[in-house]
């Protein structure tokens, strides 16, 4: 088993790596919209005490793809690896809609099997978060 670091994607929130490969397998932790380097999260405003604000829902997705592809890419994998996405919603009645058109995008040549799940709220002030997981093919 390996960790295996990145430096595009944002620093993970918390002590875990962002890929642990077993076999040919690589997981992948939650992804979030963050970028490295950035306090802020594209396209959420915040009040001073962290609360959200407003946001838009379809930059984190694009930021989210992004960051998974940068993790993927480090790891040795593409994009086409993916076998297994989970995705975090926190507002499935507002944002599935949006998230389902983007997906079918990204995911138009490669086609994981894919569970989301709405859940109350996400570590940081994000919208989306994805786990993954990939084939590695040696």
């Amino acid at each position: 088993m390996a960790e295996h670091p990145t430096s595009r994607a944002p620093e993970p929130v918390g002590a875990y790596p962002y890929t642990r490969r077993v076999g040919n397998l690589l997981f992948l932790s939650g992804v979030g919209p963050r970028q490295r380097g950035q306090r802020g999260i594209p396209g959420v405003e915040v009040d001073e005490d962290g609360n959200i604000l407003q946001y838009d829902f379809e930059s984190q997705c694009h930021a989210v793809f992004q960051n998974v592809r940068y993790i993927l890419e480090e790891a040795g994998a593409a994009w086409d690896d993916l076998v297994d996405v989970t995705v975090f919603l926190t507002n499935m009645k507002d944002d599935f809609p949006a998230y389902n058109r983007l997906y079918a995008e990204y995911f138009a040549t490669a086609h994981p099997c894919r569970t989301t799940l709405e859940i109350n709220a996400l570590p940081t002030p994000i919208a989306i978060e994805l786990k993954c997981i990939a084939v590695l093919r040696d």
